[in-house]
């Protein structure tokens, strides 16, 4: 009866002890979506750029990593059209911005995840543009299949400085806002 009570006390501490494997949800490329804006003195534009795969790693619930690679050649501006368009999508993908045909992709790697709330994380990731890994910081929100987040990026962490007026002087009008933003909305 002894070992049978020890028998069972062991398997009761091997079975609770064993850890959640973690999860990977690759993300649905054509449905999640990447919405930019970039702003100026004069006004702003506005577009999208597509996913070439990604995924996020679960515990259970919890959320605890994730890595995500963005085709550049995808760049859209989507408040212009015909030439106008043309010519904008033309310059953000030339060496001036992103450099497309030299840095066909940009990557995102999760470093460090914290609870900030239920189902909201404070995430510190590793984004890389144009060959330069700089870290970013954001908040996460993980309901069901979809996780949405908003944050901006400092172009010029990225040697992007096209019109910076932290570059260059008497741009006037001209002047490009260093930061543009991001809303990201996967679904996995």
């Amino acid at each position: 009866m002894k070992n049978l009570k020890t028998i069972a006390i062991a398997l009761f501490v091997a079975v609770a002890g064993i850890s959640v494997n973690a999860q990977t949800k690759k993300i649905d490329v054509k449905t999640s979506t990447i919405k930019w804006v970039g702003k100026k003195v004069t006004g702003e534009h506005s577009g999208t750029v597509n996913f070439k795969d990604g995924a996020l790693v679960f515990k259970g619930k919890k959320l605890t990593g994730g890595s995500f690679t963005v085709d550049m050649t995808s760049l859209t501006a989507t408040d212009l059209t015909g030439e106008y368009q043309g010519k904008l999508n033309g310059h953000l993908k030339a060496d001036d911005f992103f450099g497309t045909d030299k840095f066909p992709t940009a990557k995102l790697v999760f470093k460090t995840i914290g609870a900030k709330a239920t189902d909201v994380y404070t995430v510190t990731a590793d984004l890389t543009i144009k060959g330069i890994t700089k870290p970013v910081t954001f908040d996460i929100t993980v309901a069901g299949n979809t996780a949405t987040t908003a944050f901006k990026v400092d172009r010029t962490k990225y040697d992007i400085k096209y019109n910076s007026g932290n570059f260059f002087e008497n741009l006037g009008d001209k002047t490009i806002n260093d930061e543009f933003e991001l809303a990201v909305a996967l679904k996995f």
